[in-house]
């Protein structure tokens, strides 16, 4: 398969058609309406689950899938057997729409990620619908790793973007100065609580031109200009 693109949706009011009616179906349906869609389940047998859902935001037809089941979606969700997501799948194909097959990636072409959601920051983990169990261990672990204090984190980013924009701060020098903004904010604590939040294996920020030193902020896969 080659590389997938991470993208993320912006579902607020916009219709998603969700196929089949049992429990997975159920588990996808909090995630949509979470996500501000409004949903449209088809599925011969409706689980009370769903049933019980809201009627404002949520359509039933307790029937089997038909193809006009597609017109005016943004998204499909097929949640139902193999064949029935490949008859979902060609329909979606004719109408250009994205289809998230549950654990049938040979009839999908969207995929949904694993997510830890925090303080405003998400983040999205995905093996390509070929190893959920290692996207769910792998969320499990990023979250365990994410700073306590995140949504200090994202003020500052916010805040600071709106300095640099009004002063023209060139791209390649705003993300070492946020990494300054944000280990400031620990530079007024005492030795031992800061030094949670550095490693020994600090990187220099512009190793030929400054001894100036980040923490461990810097991913290894950052390239710093």
């Amino acid at each position: 398969m080659t590389d997938l693109l991470p993208l993320f949706l912006n579902l607020t009011g916009r219709t998603v058609v969700l196929v089949g009616g049992g429990g997975v179906a159920a588990s996808k349906l909090q995630q949509l309406l979470a996500a501000g869609a409004r949903v449209r389940v088809v599925a011969p047998a409706i689980s009370a689950a769903i049933a019980g859902a809201d009627p404002a935001r949520v359509q039933l037809f307790e029937r089997p899938f038909e193809a006009s089941d597609l017109d005016e979606a943004w998204l499909v969700v097929a949640a139902a057997t193999p064949a029935v997501n490949r008859q979902v799948a060609e329909a979606a194909e004719a109408r250009r729409l994205f289809v998230n097959a549950v654990d049938d990636p040979a009839n999908a072409s969207a995929f949904l990620s694993g997510v830890v959601r925090r303080d405003g920051v998400t983040i999205a983990i995905s093996t390509s619908g070929e190893a959920p169990a290692l996207t769910a261990l792998v969320r499990e672990g990023i979250d365990a790793l994410l700073p306590h204090d995140l949504a200090a984190w994202r003020e500052i980013a916010r805040t600071t973007r709106l300095a640099w924009r009004r002063d023209a701060v060139p791209m390649e020098e705003r993300k070492p100065r946020l990494l300054r903004a944000i280990n400031a904010r620990y530079e007024s604590h005492e030795p031992s609580v800061a030094s949670a939040f550095r490693r020994t294996d600090e990187v220099r920020l512009k190793p030929d031109t400054t001894d100036e030193r980040v923490p461990w902020l810097a991913a290894p896969e950052d390239s710093w200009p």
